[in-house]
């Protein structure tokens, strides 16, 4: 007869997948409320009159206030736990994409972004202390990375759907029916998600040891903020995240300005680029976690992925002079798959670096640092558009962001040896 702890095992084995499914489902709806502002652009464009420096700047609110969330958020997630604060994150996010429908100027537009923008700074603090708690060290980038993949998936539906619903029902309507769909997540989030039990997270910890620590509590930024762990995930997010926004927002009027595509065929276009991201997604945390259990260490099998993933990158610096579109869609489609198969990697070093009490703190502080690159970025990008009307510099910009941010990695953690933070 089977024993009690073999069930119990069985059944969390199944479990911790239902729980990335929800991680999953809840990525796509923050990257549809995220992408909607780019996707509609060229119309608000015309309705509300902004210049490329004013639409910088309203897309500079958001980074700007998405910084302040997750930083936030970090210790709200360590301090209340994944649940309830999860559930908080996207009541707020929510509510702010749908009041979207309500702006009628471009101070209007900044305020709803910046709304926008601190609710979704849960996402990622959360989802990665979840899939920490849930999953061994082995499985947590390619977990990571399965559900990091509903950014791409929400950036595929997004182009698919918003353009033709604006079209048919008008832009406010599309902001609330996207907006909405947060709500209904909420509900199923609150009925099925339960945090995992002190036995499962020792669990994972306890067969594969790397975390000395006998600290109890959410450690404080300032104690964070010493340790060389933090920086390595800190500069690594800050030189690479603005890229990925850059894709996002910039991305729609690139096709529009410098390819000459309208609202009505840019569609294809963006959904064959996230499609892309989607294999890269999950083919980078796969990568790592299939080095790990062919016996590499975690300092190997992590960076030799961010490597290969920071190499594939590089093509996109010549794009500008590509010719035909198809081809400039398959090589910014490789450097934003290479973004994502980076990210599900440089989110599991948190865990690999730091106890759960300190992970998702630490993705907060990391994800105020991209954020913050973010809008200096998106200022960058207004100003470079609106003097010479050039994409060129910026997708040199991205392409060498990565190499740079690894080899600033390697400087801090070396080792990868695990934070002190009792010491």
């Amino acid at each position: 007869m089977e024993s009690a702890v073999m069930v119990s095992s069985r059944v969390t084995s199944r479990y911790r997948w239902t729980v990335c499914a929800l991680l999953f489902f809840a990525t796509v709806i923050n990257y549809m409320d995220r992408q909607i502002l780019g996707l509609l652009a060229p119309i608000l464009q015309k309705d509300i009159g902004w210049t490329q420096v004013e639409y910088g700047r309203i897309v500079i609110s958001f980074s700007a206030f998405y910084a302040i969330g997750q930083l936030c958020f970090g210790r709200i997630v360590d301090w209340l736990g994944t649940r309830v604060s999860y559930a908080v994150a996207m009541v707020v996010w929510s509510a702010a994409a749908m009041l979207h429908a309500a702006a009628g100027s471009v101070a209007g537009f900044a305020f709803m972004r910046a709304l926008l923008g601190l609710g979704e700074g849960g996402n990622f603090p959360a989802a990665i202390k979840a899939t920490t708690e849930w999953f061994p060290r082995r499985e947590r980038a390619l977990a990571t990375g399965i559900f990091n993949s509903g950014a791409n998936i929400g950036a595929v539906f997004a182009p698919a759907i918003i353009p033709p619903l604006a079209i048919a029902l008008g832009w406010r309507a599309a902001f609330v029916i996207i907006g909405a769909i947060g709500i209904v997540w909420m509900v199923f989030w609150l009925t099925i998600y339960r945090p995992a039990d002190a036995a499962t997270q020792a669990a994972h910890e306890d067969a594969e040891p790397a975390h000395v620590d006998t600290g109890t509590g959410s450690p404080g930024w300032g104690v964070l903020i010493r340790k060389r762990q933090t920086w390595a995930f800190l500069l690594g997010k800050f030189l690479t995240d603005p890229v990925w926004w850059f894709y996002l927002f910039w991305l729609p009027k690139w096709l529009n300005e410098a390819r000459g595509m309208d609202l009505q065929h840019i569609g294809m276009p963006l959904v064959c680029i996230y499609a892309l991201t989607t294999i890269g997604s999950i083919g980078g945390g796969w990568i790592s976690s299939t080095l790990l259990s062919i016996g590499w260490n975690v300092n190997r099998a992590r960076k030799t992925a961010m490597l290969i993933c920071a190499c594939c990158v590089l093509p996109i610096a010549f794009v500008s002079r590509v010719d035909n579109l198809w081809a400039a869609v398959v090589i910014i489609g490789l450097a934003a798959a290479a973004h994502q198969g980076w990210s599900a990697n440089l989110y599991t070093i948190v865990s690999d670096l730091f106890p759960q009490r300190a992970v998702a703190s630490v993705i907060g502080i990391g994800g105020m640092a991209g954020a913050f690159g973010s809008v200096l970025f998106s200022e960058v990008i207004g100003q470079v558009l609106q003097r010479t009307g050039h994409y060129w510099v910026l997708f040199v910009i991205g392409a060498l962001g990565y190499l740079l941010a690894l080899s600033i990695m390697h400087l801090l953690v070396s080792d990868m040896k695990p934070a002190r933070l009792d010491a």
